[in-house]
């Protein structure tokens, strides 16, 4: 793997270090900390060893972050189907989500689920 970029601006890393503290995006959070350790002069096999991605993604990443800053580590809009569900139904499934699947004697043997209902509605959830 070739070199990422080696110059950065002096504010790269604090801006990757608030970004981590305020982001609540499991995708962005891991994409801003594999970035950091690149930022902080470690080697990109090792950063993309160390998280389990591979070294296209990372170096991805890394390019995003260098043109766009802190918004190019976000999902970009994907084709496919758009969500059917109504505001009515992703909200009580969003809070449901949130709470521990133990509390719900939950089938599944797992200690957390995670996830996101989106409506077809443009509300906030």
């Amino acid at each position: 793997m070739r070199p990422l970029k080696s110059h950065w601006p002096a504010n790269a890393l604090p801006t990757l270090e608030a970004g981590l503290k305020q982001t609540q995006e499991a995708g962005i959070f891991r994409r801003a900390q594999a970035v950091r350790e690149v930022v902080a002069g470690h080697h990109g096999t090792t950063v993309s060893a160390t998280f389990h991605l591979a070294n296209a993604a990372l170096s991805k990443w890394v390019q995003r972050f260098a043109q766009e800053g802190p918004q190019g580590l976000r999902d970009r809009p994907r084709s496919g189907r758009p969500p059917t569900g109504t505001c009515a139904l992703a909200q009580p499934l969003n809070r449901l989500i949130d709470q521990d699947p133990l509390e719900h004697r939950s089938s599944i043997h797992a200690t957390c689920w995670s996830g996101s209902v989106r409506c077809a509605n443009t509300c906030t959830l």
